[in-house]
């Protein structure tokens, strides 16, 4: 994949069994020749006070989410995600054998 657009999740997984949250997003990636993945992306729907809390609970816990394009079922790539103020996130991948 060199580059998509369009909607994907961002899934947050306590551990290999357990996903604590899932927020649609809707996403751009690049790959670049050397192989670097650039993310950058909006929560697809703004997020209510409850989804908001849970959020930056989450985000002050450990921003590693696992994202899953289309048609996927289970845990896709994980990447670490960061929120500018005005909303937009930035996502890059969490090197192979990085864990949380």
């Amino acid at each position: 994949m060199e580059r998509f657009v369009g909607q994907a999740r961002l899934e947050w997984w306590a551990n290999h069994e357990t996903c604590l949250e899932e927020y649609g997003i809707d996403l751009t990636v690049a790959v670049d020749a050397g192989g670097t993945w650039r993310a950058t992306g909006r929560h697809a729907n703004a997020l209510d006070a409850t989804q908001r809390e849970g959020w930056d609970f989450l985000m002050e816990m450990d921003p590693c989410f696992s994202v899953a394009f289309p048609g996927e079922d289970s845990p896709g790539i994980l990447v670490r995600v960061f929120e500018a103020e005005d909303g937009t996130l930035t996502l890059t991948e969490v090197p192979d054998g990085e864990i949380r």
